[in-house]
């Protein structure tokens, strides 16, 4: 790309893999042979550059008693930060005392953080060296023996007592050196020098934070003579015979025992034999056992075949339908250090929200996690470590998947990939990367990993002709595309021959959904596509969990910290939270959402029959491990509830189910059934009673009557002192607005309101700058508002204030009347807004906003529930009654947006201790909305530390929003959720509660 400077370049900088290591070999977690585990306080030392000190560091005797002390694995510049992230692990400060600076965390989605001039890396390296000195265990019996380190950001040196083993890089793949004849008894010393930047720094451009350390473990391990130095499980099922072939490649040859198949044979002999297939959904694993000569490794063994046919992908014969995310492996303390509990917590989460595929964006993860998938069930898309997304930035010039120079790290990152993950059943496809653009050493790695496993697809997105793959694969392509592509209807490319092989593959959203803040939206049409088209065979919601760092204020107040919170010269800002979990593991109500739209069970009514059908959506399993129930619900109130006999019907199929004769209900009263599917008994994942799937089903009724019950309605009038009055209203003379209710004023009276906090979707991004709505909002004024009264008027029964809500430089406009009215305590309330001039851009929202006292702290609604929805995420709201309090409302994004409403508000109550408050009721149902901040406050905050509490409850009520998408790195909202301005009516009540009449709320959104 550049010139090439005169001499050799140092070894971080070379663009080869390093030297000295042995070849990839498979990973198991435990043999019979002896380990020594090399985490745990580790002498550290920083410079600023690559040769910023010498290696003096590393010969035997050096004194390192002054260095800090550093834990391993972790990140150093997690170490160094007082009083925010890695607080908690006990190794900093060191020998120094104090707080040590060890840099800080810098996050860039694309750009590289230092100039593009491959293989060369700015001179400012950060460059941590380590030191560990450690015993041999008393019965080590000598002889040869590997040091092994599984994750090493970004390029290290090694020595072991004062000999330099080699270098290495590839941070997120093992390495081995061996060390054998190195060792001593008592004494040795393991000196590491690592270099934030590399050649393979280029190689490594992830969408993550820039994270130096070593960072997974790191191990010794004995080799007696005879050990296993290598060995390949071949496992295939053949769905036809239900027989499976199990063969295992070893080296030196072995034998393999499998108790529970009877099997003992030779390692390099095939056998056949009835057995149950592994699944996601059935993770059936046989234990068996590898011996050689000198060693013993247990196996666990998995029986399942992975083809493409008739252009569909099928495991085990039978078409998947991958309900997936993608997951970077992320911990708010510790960056990329994760333990086993850990590893095992997102599993489960994964498995109790539907959710049944990974993909391991975008390198390989800890070896442990693999096996964890296998234990439980899980389809894996394994991915190299290879991303070079920066070199878009410069036109692709220069990318290193396209030069010859790179294509040996290439392929020794496709080997040590496949090499390790070769024996796990659970990984059904392997994926060459990400975002690399196209080159000849993308083909390469392709030619090596079809040749040396020739059983799993590949996997690739970036090269559009699809010429190295086994599925076609795409990002973020919007609903439209995806019908198109299931119908194999897609644009034809230009050349012939690749567009029929294309069009042949089976179809997969490798990206998609973007899980940035609030949403995503659209989740229930993607998947209508994919059960509806067998081609379209799912996705990988755009992710797991936000990668926040979790910080303190100076004060002590915990938030998540993002892009730029460090001081970053160069950063994507809160690009990095863009995840199905809060930081912290919670769950969004985004995955909640996730889980519902992707359930595996679907159910049908006729109520005017009495009938339910189930459909088993599930691809392997039947539905024998479920339970079916039934809860019949009046206003809220359960009214009866049973089990359901449903027959354990195969994957497709369906049954009519009779439901049980509705109990009685009072006349007009509102009525539904909700059926659940919950599991029958414990599994490894879920308890029993656990809700894998639901629905409910609204019993049809005449319609409530609008506005105030009827009734003698109140006059208004003057009251004096400015002031009208309207049954329990005190309005202004001069503007009509609601003063106070029952005695009790209002901070701010109701008027019609039509601006939101905008959320990350809402906010788009910088390439689509067309689609980003916050820009066209404020630039269309929808944030500041004016309201002018146009007329206050008295009839008989009625107070009719007429306005027009307009911004600033512009002609656009809405005409507002609210008509007031009143039958002894209930005030009733008629909106009609009529839009004037040329609107174009949808509404952020339309309702009322109006400000109450913040002691209304407790709710209870009659709606649709417990968390959060709007338009597009309110599959998984369910009609109910609930009980809150105003902070259990709110969602906690990481960067503070527009959240926490409601759907289908029928009623709601806000209380004070005491129990006095305001009941609002609407007709139709609204969007219910409480927060103790305004939706100025909101949106000016960048994190939730600014959020305080203010001395007003602010509360929406809603007749309309816009719907959100997934337009931060998406699809737009869909037409049919996009809130334009149209003539719109709707009608609300406020009625006064009174101490004593009635209980306040529980803590949480919980059913009472």
């Amino acid at each position: 790309m550049h010139e090439a400077p005169s001499g050799p370049l140092p070894y971080y900088e070379d663009p080869g893999p390093g030297t000295g290591a042995l070849p990839p070999r498979a990973w198991t977690a435990v043999s019979d042979a002896r380990r020594v585990d090399l985490g745990g306080a580790w002498r550290f030392r920083l410079s600023p550059t690559a040769d910023g000190a010498d290696d003096a560091f590393a010969r035997p005797g050096f004194d390192a008693s002054g260095w800090d002390v550093l834990p391993v694995p972790s990140h150093w510049p997690l170490h160094g930060l007082g009083g925010g992230a890695g607080e908690r692990d006990g190794g900093v400060p060191g020998a120094r005392g104090g707080t040590p600076d060890y840099g800080r965390p810098a996050y860039t989605n694309i750009r590289y953080p230092f100039p593009i001039d491959p293989p060369r890396v700015p001179t400012e390296n950060p460059t941590g060296d380590h030191l560990r000195g450690f015993d041999l265990p008393g019965d080590w019996p000598g002889g040869a023996a590997v040091l092994r380190f599984d994750g090493v950001d970004s390029c290290a040196r090694v020595w072991l007592n004062g000999e330099e083993l080699g270098t290495f890089k590839g941070s997120r793949l093992p390495v081995e050196f061996e060390v054998g004849e190195l060792l001593r008894p008592r004494g040795n010393v393991l000196a590491v020098r690592v270099h934030q930047w590399s050649s393979g720094s280029y190689l490594e451009d992830q969408d993550m934070w820039w994270l130096p350390g070593v960072f997974r473990d790191v191990t010794l391990i004995e080799r007696p003579e005879g050990a296993v130095a290598d060995y390949f499980v071949h496992c295939a099922y053949d769905h036809l015979t239900g027989n499976g072939s199990l063969r295992v490649e070893c080296d030196p040859p072995g034998a393999v025992t499998v108790p529970e198949l009877g099997l003992d044979i030779a390692t390099g002999e095939t056998a056949v034999v009835p057995v149950e297939p592994w699944s996601a959904e059935a993770p059936r694993l046989y234990d068996a056992e590898l011996a050689t000569e000198g060693e013993r490794v247990p196996l666990r063994i998995g029986f399942r075949t992975v083809r493409v046919e008739d252009g569909v992908l099928q495991v085990n014969g039978r078409r998947v339908l991958f309900r997936g995310v993608n997951r970077h492996e992320f911990d708010p303390d510790h960056g990329r250090v994760l333990d086993l509990e850990t590893m095992r917590r997102d599993l489960l989460l994964m498995k109790q929200h539907n959710v049944n595929a990974v993909r391991t964006s975008h390198y390989p993860p800890h070896p442990a996690f693999l096996d964890l998938c296998d234990e439980l069930g899980v389809w894996v898309v394994d991915e190299c470590d290879l991303e070079t997304h920066g070199f878009a930035e410069v036109g692709w010039r220069g990318n290193p998947v396209d030069d010859e120079r790179w294509t040996p790290a290439l392929l020794d990152r496709a080997a040590r990939m496949v090499e390790r993950d070769k024996n796990h059943p659970s990984v059904v496809m392997w994926s060459l990367g990400n975002e690399c653009g196209t080159g000849r050493g993308l083909s390469a790695m392709a030619d090596w990993i079809r040749r040396r496993d020739p059983a799993r697809p590949i996997h690739y997105e970036g090269d559009p002709s699809c010429s190295d793959v086994d599925v076609y694969s795409r990002m973020y392509a919007d609903h439209a595309e995806c019908e198109a592509i299931g119908r194999r209807a897609e644009p034809p490319l230009p050349d012939a021959d690749a567009d029929r092989r294309r069009r042949a593959m089976p179809f997969l959203l490798c990206e998609y959904a973007h899980a940035m803040g609030n949403g995503p939206g659209g989740l229930t049409e993607y998947q209508r596509i994919f059960e509806a088209h067998p081609r379209c065979q799912g996705g990988f919601v755009w992710e797991w969990i936000d990668h926040g760092l979790r910080r303190r204020t100076p004060d002590g107040r915990a938030y998540f910290a993002y892009g730029g919170d460090f001081g970053e010269e160069l950063h994507d800002g809160n690009f990095v939270c863009d995840g199905l979990l809060f930081p912290d593991r919670t769950p969004s109500p985004g995955l909640v959402e996730y889980k519902k739209v992707v359930q595996p069970v679907a159910f049908t009514a006729d109520l005017a029959r009495g009938l339910l059908t189930v459909t088993n959506r599930h691809d392997v399993a039947d539905l024998s491990a479920l339970a079916f129930r039934w809860v019949y619900e009046v206003e809220g109130e359960p009214a009866g509830q049973g089990r359901l006999h449903v027959p354990a019907l195969a994957p497709g199929a369906s049954a009519r189910v009779r439901l049980p004769d509705a109990p009685r209900a009072a006349a007009g009263a509102e009525a539904c059934w909700t059926v659940r599917a919950v599991l029958a008994e414990d599994t490894a994942w879920a308890p029993s009673g656990h809700e894998v799937a639901w629905q409910q089903f609204e019993v049809p009724r005449q319609a409530a009557p609008a506005g105030p019950p009827p009734g003698a309605r109140h006059r208004p009038r003057r009251a004096g002192d400015g002031l009208l009055r309207l049954g329990p209203g005190r309005f202004g003379a001069a503007d009509g607005v609601l003063r106070s209710l029952d005695g009790e004023p209002l901070a701010h009276g109701p008027r019609l309101d039509v601006w939101r906090a905008p959320t990350d979707n809402d906010r788009g991004t910088r390439w689509h700058p067309d689609g980003r709505l916050e820009h066209l909002w404020r630039e269309a004024g929808f944030d500041r508002m004016r309201h002018r009264v146009d007329g206050v008027s008295l009839g008989d029964d009625a107070l009719t204030v007429t306005t027009r809500v307009a911004p600033a430089a512009s002609d656009l406009g809405l005409l507002a009347v609210y008509r007031w009215t009143a039958v002894g305590d209930v005030l009733g309330l008629d909106v009609e807004v009529v839009p004037q001039g040329p609107w174009t851009l949808p509404l952020p929202r339309l309702g009322i906003r109006l400000g109450l006292s913040p002691a209304l702290d407790a709710v209870e609604w009659y709606g649709g529930g417990p968390g959060e929805a709007y338009p597009d995420t309110r599959r998984a709201s369910r009609l109910g009654r609930y009980r809150s309090t105003v902070d259990a409302l709110q969602t906690p994004y990481v960067r503070p947006q527009e959240n926490g409403a409601r759907a289908d508000v029928r009623w709601a109550e806000l209380r004070r201790a005491d129990g006095s408050g305001l009941r609002v009721a609407g007709a139709p149902p609204f969007w219910l909305t409480a927060r103790p901040w305004s939706t100025e406050h909101l949106a000016a905050a960048e994190h939730t530390y600014a959020l305080d509490p203010g001395d007003v409850l602010w509360l929406h009520l809603d007749h309309a929003l816009q719907g959100i998408g997934s337009h931060a790195c998406g699809p737009e909202v869909l037409p049919e959720f996009r809130l334009d301005a149209v003539p719109s009516a709707f009608s609300l009540t406020f009625t006064p509660l009174r101490a004593g009449e009635g209980a306040g709320a529980a803590d949480t959104p919980e059913r009472p």
